[in-house]
């Protein structure tokens, strides 16, 4: 699929890319909107759903009720803070072969797998002691 150059996409996906805290489209949409105040939310989401349709972004679905967009295409897992809410990258050593076992209990092609772990980030545990 070859799509036309766009300033827009290519300002939202180069915002998401120099972040680490995968944004909601509100926040992208705040973000961009400083260099481009014309562009509506509407704009935003819509490139930020072309661009994980085209695998250039993931949408995560993390279960707050918003779709978050991580730049980082490759398997990797995640780790929720009940607390605050961010999200940070987990890049796991050992496994490699996740998909391999768990193919042993599905009837099917498996082809990719997130995982998402939820606790308390350190700031707030921080922040817990101190209080």
């Amino acid at each position: 699929m070859s799509l036309k150059y766009s300033k827009q996409r290519e300002l939202i996906y180069d915002f998401l890319k120099e972040r680490k805290d995968h944004p909601t489209a509100d926040v992208v949409y705040q973000g961009v909107k400083s260099h481009l105040p014309n562009i509506s939310l509407g704009t935003v989401y819509r490139n930020l759903m072309l661009l994980s349709e085209l695998g250039e972004i993931q949408k995560l679905n993390i279960g707050d009720g918003a779709d978050h967009f991580d730049p980082v295409t490759r398997d990797h897992n995640h780790f929720i803070c009940n607390k605050c809410g961010r999200i940070f990258d987990l890049d796991m050593d050992g496994m490699e072969d996740i998909e391999k076992v768990a193919a042993r209990y599905v009837k099917g092609n498996i082809e990719s797998h997130k995982f998402f772990f939820y606790g308390i980030c350190e700031d707030c545990l921080a922040k817990m002691r101190d209080d």
